[in-house]
């Protein structure tokens, strides 16, 4: 019996199989819908942007951005000059202290994507966090990944109505996040890509985790967020919409 081959866009690996083990329809389109959104998930066709706040005056907060926060307190999120910068002179640091200081890019409207940031947790003695954020909607409905320096560990959560829940991991029945080192004054580098409802987590150049997850399946804004009292530097915030 004759051998056919099926290759998926973007994964470059190929299947062989005969013709008697054809997948039914029904199947077929769950397999197809599957090896879509890992061939997004690996890549696709994404046209990126790179914010580094170079242009932005120092001391001022960023244009184009929505500032503000979930649940209460004083966020403060300033454009300043930093020796350190990985793109020089400048980073976005958020000082202020919140729940949830929120930084979103308010002309953005991603469904397919990723969104990638360089950050730098300086202090706080009640938290210590960055995170990335997609699919807003708004300040209080989103999906954030953040690293966490006093915990040592990488989450991912949904936000709805304000209230923030972590996501289980594919194939892992419990825990919490992942435990990786995430050390103060250092910098580092935290990614997500997202389609559909899998996210795939990336952190420091290495592939963490995946989450499957359909409570917002919109287009929404991308942005940035710490927690509590972080003091938090951000630099070279890099995203991008995959067709």
């Amino acid at each position: 019996m004759p051998l056919r081959t099926a290759r998926t866009s973007g994964v470059g690996r190929s299947m062989t199989y005969t013709a008697a083990a054809l997948p039914s329809r029904s199947s077929l389109r769950v397999w197809l819908a599957a090896a879509s959104v890992l061939s997004l998930l690996m890549g696709g066709n994404a046209v990126a942007e790179t914010l580094n706040f170079d242009n932005a005056p120092a001391g001022m907060p960023p244009d184009g951005w929505t500032l503000t926060m979930t649940g209460r307190g004083e966020p403060k999120w300033t454009v300043e000059t930093e020796p350190s910068a990985p793109s020089k002179p400048n980073v976005l640091k958020q000082s202020g202290r919140a729940t949830f200081p929120l930084a979103i890019k308010s002309d953005t409207a991603i469904r397919n994507g990723f969104v990638e940031v360089k950050f730098k947790a300086v202090s706080g003695s009640e938290d210590r966090a960055a995170g990335l954020i997609w699919r807003a909607k708004d300040a209080n409905n989103y999906y954030v990944v953040r690293a966490n320096a006093l915990e040592d560990n990488v989450v991912l959560y949904k936000t709805i109505k304000g209230v923030r829940t972590s996501l289980e991991i594919v194939g892992r029945k419990a825990g919490y996040g992942v435990s990786t080192p995430v050390t103060s004054g250092q910098w580092h580098v935290l990614r997500c890509d997202f389609a559909a409802s899998r996210f795939k987590v990336t952190y420091d150049g290495k592939s963490l985790f995946e989450v499957e997850d359909a409570s917002i399946v919109d287009a929404g804004m991308i942005g940035l967020w710490t927690k509590a009292d972080s003091v938090t530097l951000f630099d070279d915030l890099t995203y991008g919409e995959i067709k």
